[in-house]
């Protein structure tokens, strides 16, 4: 007989639910229902209720954790609210899936750690750049040898947005929000991934727009860090970048060089409407493969387009191993562990640029 699908509630109903949980939960019936979603203020045009009639909707997290039907709740509210709505959800016996960035600091984490543990309840932080195509790619590369013994790594994540936006809960600069959260937090954990923790870490936090308003968060960061093996990891995101095409993975070794422009597909095919399953999804273009170059024996060097890695692993993914996991078949996805570990490297970024120094983990 089969087993009944998990109950999934959802926290919150800005873009996160709507572009990256929602349909993941809706591609996986036999897994997942979709039970309900918490949204404190409709709008005509903005309504849960009426996208997902068949629902339940609450007006307050509080109503979720006292709801004995809900086995998972996803947790996509703004940073600052991710330890306490975890630990709330954890202690009410539920397993959860928070949104990146995980928590605000290193300490919130570890006490997350030790209440999923005595909850004995699954945590898990949706990561779900690792399912990106490009870093699939990438990962395929560096499995290759192509590259021999690598030097240094770099990992971008370029905008060209040079005029201050509008005020909004991201721009401002309260714990958990800037660049290195945003953003920083996926190619942190796609490093973190390929390298684990760096012995030093040297960071530049900064802001590049133009007339940044007060009290705004920052906007840009770059990152070295450096490995006990010489190798030598760049991770950076700039607001002012302005180019046709912005680089996304440039990394160097002995025997070659990988380098590949433009980000994954699925999240502008998810805004735009399609979904897990439909054709084409998660698929790249060929104007964004990669290209290789590599070393012959004679010491002439060779460059050829490399096509991405496929068929796609999709975002998915990451709801078909987490279901996995529900059933005792595996991990999480991301242990929170990885997520508290990157927080660390963040952390320590912050340290070194507010002290202009180098920071040893």
């Amino acid at each position: 007989m089969a087993s009944k699908p998990h109950n999934v509630a959802i926290i919150g109903y800005g873009m996160s639910a709507k572009v990256f949980h929602i349909p993941l939960v809706l591609a996986l019936p036999s897994d997942f229902k979709l039970y309900g979603i918490v949204q404190r203020s409709p709008k005509p045009n903005d309504d849960a209720s009426k996208d997902h009639p068949h629902a339940t909707h609450w007006r307050s997290a509080d109503e979720v954790y006292t709801d004995p039907a809900v086995d998972v709740v996803v947790i996509t509210s703004i940073p600052e609210t991710h330890h306490a709505m975890c630990k709330a959800a954890l202690e009410a016996g539920e397993h959860v899936v928070v949104e990146k960035p995980f928590v605000t600091s290193l300490a919130e984490a570890n006490d997350l750690l030790a209440i999923a543990k005595k909850s004995g309840k699954l945590l898990t932080v949706y990561q779900n750049r690792r399912w990106d195509s490009d870093f699939l790619t990438l990962r395929h590369v560096l499995a290759s040898g192509s590259l021999g013994e690598l030097v240094e790594f770099e990992t971008h994540y370029d905008r060209y947005r040079p005029d201050a936006p509008a005020d909004t809960w991201k721009t401002r600069d309260t714990p958990g929000h800037g660049s290195i959260f945003e953003l920083g937090t996926h190619t942190i954990d796609q490093v973190h991934q390929l390298f684990g923790l760096p012995r030093k870490v040297t960071g530049f936090i900064t802001t590049q727009r133009r007339l940044p308003r007060e009290g705004s968060a920052h906007d840009s960061h770059t990152l070295v860090l450096q490995y006990p093996d010489g190798l030598m990891v760049t991770v950076k995101a700039a607001i002012v970048s302005p180019e046709t095409e912005q680089l996304r993975f440039w990394v160097r070794g002995t025997e070659g060089s990988f380098n590949k422009f433009g980000v994954d597909v699925q999240e502008d095919q998810l805004k735009a409407g399609l979904r897990p399953g439909d054709e084409g999804f998660g698929v790249e273009p060929e104007s964004l493969h990669g290209s290789l170059t590599t070393v012959d024996e004679e010491g002439k060097l060779e460059r050829r387009v490399y096509e991405t890695v496929g068929p796609p692993k999709t975002y998915v993914e990451f709801y078909r191993v987490f279901a996995k996991a529900l059933k005792g078949e595996g991990d999480v996805p991301v242990k929170a562990e990885e997520a508290r570990d990157c927080l660390r490297i963040i952390e320590a970024a912050f340290l070194s640029s507010k002290e202009e120094r180098t920071v040893e983990l």
